[in-house]
């Protein structure tokens, strides 16, 4: 179970922390309004509503304590208990998923070790993926954040590079140190890529010990944030240590859901490929 909060202190920061324990916690961000897709959570995937679906991968990992979705209206709230999940409803005008697990936690009334934002619009997340933010968070405990990347390599690599030759701005990569600490995160191919190279992309999933999670919540936007237009570099310039995780998505195609043709795609990826829980 996880801790309640602690009371604040007067002039304190944040939220004393009451245990040291491992006690982690997966927010779902679910928000109603899209420009593309209204009601995006709701809308079935193959015959069940996408929010379920995300849900459900989110319960295959273990050595979680909760699974909570993070909602602005009470009709994705009420859906995801009609299914036996758990929903707290967030403020409407949160500007983001990560500011969406904070009010949720906030709200909430708890205080986890460590929360991890799993996309509402990624219905085929692999469990494994998402395992290792866990464990990651778990085995490095000096990390304010954790996030995965996988590597790019040989054919893979050029077909991200003339990619992004269509699309400069799609795809993030980043470079680390030698204990796989983020140096930085771009939207260009970093490091350049000379003969046989190794780039490691980025996927956009985080895991945040709490305290760290509050400090992001109070810091302003910084320079880099703005020029890469990556809230993850906010954190850098902050000096907040990221832990980056390795993955290897074992032949499973990522996607995510903005628009009905994107639908059609992710259906097609489950029929070819089948259910992953």
């Amino acid at each position: 179970m996880l801790p309640r909060a602690a009371p604040r202190l007067p002039g304190g920061r944040g939220a004393v922390m009451v245990a040291a324990m491992f006690t982690p916690l997966i927010v779902i961000p679910a928000r109603y309004g899209s420009t593309r897709l209204p009601g995006k959570p709701l809308h079935p995937i193959a015959g069940m509503m996408m929010i379920e679906r995300v849900w459900r991968l989110a319960k295959a990992v273990r050595g979680v304590d909760e699974v909570m979705v993070a909602t602005d209206d009470v009709r994705i709230k009420d859906a995801v208990e009609k299914f036996g999940g758990k929903a707290v409803m967030t403020p409407e005008d949160c500007p983001n998923g990560t500011m969406r697990c904070l009010a949720a936690i906030e709200a909430m009334g708890v205080n986890p070790s460590h929360v991890m934002n799993m996309q509402g619009d990624a219905p085929v997340t692999p469990p494994w993926v998402v395992q290792a933010i866990v464990d990651g968070m778990r085995d490095d405990p000096e990390a304010d954040i954790v996030t995965p990347a996988v590597v790019l390599e040989g054919a893979a690599l050029q077909k991200f590079m003339d990619e992004k030759k269509v699309t400069p701005t799609s795809g993030t990569t980043v470079v680390c140190d030698l204990n796989g600490r983020a140096l930085y995160f771009s939207k260009a191919v970093i490091p350049y890529p000379r003969g046989e190279a190794r780039v490691l992309r980025h996927i956009g999933l985080y895991g945040y010990r709490t305290d760290a999670l509050r400090k992001l919540g109070e810091l302003p936007e910084t320079p880099l944030e703005k020029t890469e237009k990556l809230e993850q570099l906010r954190a850098l310039e902050n000096r907040m240590p990221i832990k980056v995780v390795e993955v290897d998505y074992r032949g499973r195609n990522h996607a995510s859901v903005d628009s009905p043709e994107d639908v059609a795609r992710v259906e097609e990826i489950l029929a070819a490929q089948g259910e992953l829980v």
